[in-house]
């Protein structure tokens, strides 16, 4: 059996600068892309692990009973910090806080806390997931950056040796197209990933309306 001339290391040393350099960003992009997908799995999971958590905290007997539990319960602290502001609300007016949110009426307050919890918990659920669109959008084209760059140096050979011979021309050519595939290997699963955690990020941004919602009215209703 004919060894086979097909291989990344055939590649690397009959590549030039250019060639490595694309090789090399394809790394970095595969590495990055996976950092982002373990990392945000393994948060994704814990987040919807402590979305039953919001029914305990209104079975709890008080507000702070609540926070408690759902703090021990939420360690991304997505869903916590609503209550945490809810709270820290009731206590500012309480003591009769000076301040120009003070100055608000009690719906425009909780309002307004409800808004920022929720768009930092977002900021949170969306970080990385530009990173994974842009690997997932832009590794095919490096792979291919690649792939074109090593087929011209294929052709640059022939035309320098002046006669075509297939064995001079398609290892060459079939080393380069590894560089696409490559690139598909690093975009695919960033694409699959950057889906995924799209579509839990809707149903956690959903539930957490929803909380903010029923938070709200208490927090208007409550005699504290």
């Amino acid at each position: 059996m004919m060894p086979n001339q097909f291989t990344l290391t055939s590649y690397w040393e009959q590549g030039d600068a250019i060639s490595h350099f694309v090789a090399l960003v394809l790394l970095a992009m595969s590495l990055v892309s996976w950092f982002f997908i373990l990392s945000k799995t393994l948060a994704a999971w814990r987040i919807r692990r402590s979305a039953p958590a919001v029914q305990q905290f209104w079975q709890a007997p008080t507000l702070s009973d609540g926070v408690a539990a759902l703090n021990a319960a939420d360690p991304e602290q997505i869903y916590a910090p609503l209550a945490q502001q809810g709270a820290a609300l009731l206590q500012a007016a309480k003591a009769g806080s000076r301040s120009l949110s003070a100055e608000l009426a009690p719906a425009a307050q909780s309002t307004r806390m409800l808004r920022d919890a929720i768009q930092r918990a977002t900021n949170k659920l969306e970080s990385g997931l530009t990173v994974l669109a842009s690997i997932g959008a832009t590794a095919p084209f490096v792979g291919l950056l690649g792939t074109v760059w090593g087929i011209y140096h294929a052709l640059a050979n022939v035309s320098a040796h002046g006669t075509v011979q297939i064995d001079k021309v398609a290892g060459p050519v079939g080393e380069a197209l590894i560089m696409t595939a490559i690139g598909l290997t690093v975009a695919i699963p960033a694409v699959l990933a950057y889906n995924g955690f799209n579509r839990v990020n809707r149903l956690t941004l959903a539930e957490l309306d929803a909380f903010a919602y029923d938070l709200q009215a208490y927090l208007s209703r409550s005699p504290e």
